[in-house]
Formats: C-alpha cells, structure tokens, sequence
C-alpha cells in the first residue's frame, strides 16, 4: 500500500491517469458510510493531501499512544485508543451501522477481531518493488466470497468480497 518509508507516489502517479470526473464509485459509496476509522498512519498521510476527501462523515483515528489533531482538520475528526471490538459497540450505540476502515494496521485489527463483513480492493497496474502489505500477518486465514468486479478502462480493476464467517 506504499513504500517502505510510507510514500505513495505510485498511487498519485497512477491516479494521473484517471479520467476527469472519474471518481471509481467513490461517492457512491461514501454515500453509504456512516464512519470512517483509519489508523494514525493513514491519517497523518491523509493530512498531506490537498483537500479533505471526507466531508462531514465523522472520522475516528486509532493512536495507542493518543494524538493532538492540527487545527485544521474538521470538528467530525475525532482520536481514540479504544480496541476495534470497544469502538465498533461505542459507535454502533451512537447509530452507526456501516463503517469505512482504512489503513493497512487498522484493517489487519479489525479483520483478526472478525469486525469486517466486506471489502472493496481496487487493484492498480503496478508491482511495488517493496513497501508496505495491505494485508500482513493474521492471526487466521479470511475466507472471501466474490461478490463483483469491475475493470475500469484505465487499467484499475475493482474487485468486491463478503467475509466468509466460520461457523
């Protein structure tokens, strides 16, 4: 999901070459979010980025070690040290039912607690000589049912799953 220092140039350059007013589905699915939990990496990478791609969706940032956010960032962003099982109950009781979770650590936690009930992968045209995994260990393998794919004109193919549960 980056380079081993956490840059993501690849991905800018390959956005480069999406069409204008292309967005990948991306507001359509926001559109059915009712938050976004990202890990302190992402969010740090996010804040690098010319504009806030989130609008007013409340947005939680995991930090173990806790955080103090730029003043620049909307009053819907907020930080938590909670475990992804005590923030998912805490958000679920303020009436969140769909959650965005982003980030490669965040996803991994949240996939090991069996808090993902599916996932969306855009796969882009290009091997990273090295970086970062999206997925790194886990502690047991993730079961997924295709649901759909999509191969976009520009080379991006967008594949979605359903978490298989064990029973």
């Amino acid at each position: 999901i980056s380079r081993s220092d956490g840059r993501i140039d690849w991905l800018n350059e390959a956005n480069s070459t999406v069409p204008q007013g292309e967005d990948c589905g991306y507001k359509k699915f926001m559109s059915t979010v009712d938050a976004l939990v990202m890990g302190r990496n992402t969010f740090e990478q996010v804040l690098t980025f010319d504009k806030w791609f989130y609008g007013s969706t409340p947005v939680v940032v995991m930090s173990r070690r806790g955080m103090v956010l730029p003043d620049t960032v909307p009053s819907s962003v907020s930080v938590t040290n909670e475990s992804p099982e005590d923030l998912v109950l805490r958000l679920s009781a303020q009436g969140a039912k769909r959650l965005y979770i982003d980030g490669g650590l965040t996803i991994q936690s949240f996939l090991d607690a069996q808090l993902i009930d599916d996932m969306t992968i855009t796969v882009i045209p290009i091997l990273l000589g090295s970086g970062k995994p999206l997925f790194g260990p886990l502690s047991n393998d993730v079961h997924l049912t295709h649901e759909a794919s999509h191969v976009f004109e520009f080379g991006f193919v967008q594949h979605t799953y359903r978490v298989k549960r064990n029973a």
